[in-house]
């Protein structure tokens, strides 16, 4: 992918993301059913992938996955603003740094789609969600190909920051990147790509790490497509 195809992917998926978390007529009483949805989640997520959470070689990469790639982070800006630090970006960056950046502007536009999707099937029964009401609206609201559209992008995600971590230059790039983003209002899309970056050096290896969290997320969104709802139980006390 040339730098030119990348730069244009990015930006389709900053319109796209913009357009997943435009204010909706509910306000503040919509934001508060978000935020509950995803605290159920991000808890789900913390049990199922604890042991990576505790791991000395992947707890970093998995703290970032749990916050960044599956969070509540919002890394979305206004394409305008991209526009300002294109140049500086196609400079420093190679395509496939700006092409990581698209992968999570789209993760990011398709997991806020989904979660709202989640969010209108669970009704009232969010002040009290609980897996079976979890499982119930997973299997109502359907989207198959794009639950595995989110997973794979998850995959890619992770094997790209992991490939940058074999590119000696790209740490430097992206400090050198910090004052250009900030000024042009993409400090957070800078800070995600350089905490990603971070997190997966320290593992010095991080294929290993990614087929376990995409392997488990996938076994996870089949088992409940399937009607199986155990996948969702807490670990035995």
């Amino acid at each position: 992918m040339t730098h030119d195809e990348a730069i244009a992917r990015l930006v389709g998926e900053l319109d796209r993301s913009e357009r997943a978390r435009a204010p909706s007529a509910e306000g503040a009483t919509d934001s508060a059913r978000r935020e509950a949805f995803r605290a159920w989640q991000a808890a789900r997520l913390a049990r199922t992938h604890a042991d990576l959470l505790e791991s000395r070689r992947f707890g970093a990469a998995a703290q970032f996955f749990l916050s960044d790639l599956y969070g509540p982070q919002d890394i979305s800006v206004h394409s305008a603003q991209v526009r300002r630090i294109l140049p500086v970006m196609s400079r420093t960056l190679p395509a496939t740094a700006i092409d990581t950046v698209a992968d999570a502007i789209e993760l990011d536009a398709l997991s806020e789609e989904l979660d709202a999707a989640m969010i209108a099937a669970l009704g009232e029964r969010i002040a009290t969600l609980d897996a079976a009401a979890y499982a119930q609206a997973y299997r109502a609201i359907g989207r198959n190909d794009e639950r595995a559209r989110q997973i794979d992008l998850i995959e890619h995600l992770g094997r790209s920051l992991d490939g940058l971590t074999h590119h000696p230059f790209i740490g430097a790039a992206l400090r050198m990147m910090r004052k250009p983003a900030e000024v042009a209002g993409l400090a957070a899309l800078q800070s995600f790509l350089e905490r990603g970056y971070a997190a997966f050096r320290v593992m010095r290896g991080g294929s290993d790490f990614v087929d376990i969290v995409a392997g488990r997320e996938r076994a996870i969104s089949n088992a409940l497509l399937a009607g199986d709802d155990s996948v969702l139980a807490p670990p035995p006390a």
